[in-house]
């Protein structure tokens, strides 16, 4: 059953993939509006490996849309730097978005990273989310953009888990910083380092480590970010 929302809280639907579920992503981001003194409800549509092509094929994403209250839907697939890869999250995004705006929401892309392996591949990573973010009008979430910050100041920051695909917890923070500071228009400097996440969960950052990130995801937001929704 769903949990019902706070009164007056913003309500946020992420659709995606591992990289939004890693973590609980979604979690992270109310445990941070909650420390920020902002009522926010989230709720999320992912499956493993899943592009947004994929989550328009199965329904349940779009049901969820369609069920409307939403504030913000987010967006996310994987990577994207391959142009076949850009052209689906552009023409998929595009699609939700259309039925996020009926139900008088605002569209927003979350930009992931490439693995590893692909550091290469981050200019066009951001290229991609850039591009389909300007193309639905939408909000921009540079989570991959942080991560590039951090490493300028600490190139040893683990912010992948093993695999180099998937986030670490500070990983994840990173993204949930930038995704709080884009959805409220504040910077994230000064939240806390550790967070108690709605499943009971607790994520401790080192202090040091979390105000770099905290840092990162405001020159992130700053250099590539869009103005929050309302």
């Amino acid at each position: 059953m769903t949990e019902e929302p706070p009164e007056g809280a913003k309500r946020v639907l992420f659709i995606g993939n591992s990289l939004t579920y890693a973590n609980d992503l979604p979690g992270m981001v109310q445990a941070l509006a909650a420390a920020a003194g902002e009522p926010l409800h989230v709720e999320t549509v992912a499956g493993a490996d899943y592009g947004l092509q994929d989550h328009w094929s199965a329904g349940s994403a779009r049901r969820a849309v369609e069920r409307g209250g939403w504030n913000v839907v987010v967006l996310q697939q994987g990577p994207s730097a391959l142009p076949e890869s850009r052209a689906l999250l552009i023409e998929y995004a595009r699609r939700f978005a259309a039925r996020a705006r009926q139900v008088g929401a605002r569209p927003a892309l979350y930009m992931v990273w490439p693995s590893a392996q692909r550091s290469g591949d981050f200019d066009r990573v951001s290229e991609s989310y850039r591009l389909a973010a300007e193309d639905v009008g939408g909000l921009l979430f540079p989570a991959g953009e942080a991560w590039r910050a951090a490493w300028r100041s600490d190139p040893g920051l683990p912010l992948y888990s093993a695999d180099g695909f998937h986030p670490s917890a500070a990983g994840t923070y990173a993204a949930a910083l930038v995704i709080y500071g884009g959805l409220y228009g504040r910077s994230p400097v000064g939240l806390p380092a550790q967070l108690r996440l709605r499943s009971g969960a607790t994520v401790a950052i080192a202090p040091a480590a979390a105000a770099l990130l905290q840092r990162a995801a405001d020159e992130a937001n700053a250099a590539f970010g869009t103005a929050p929704a309302g």
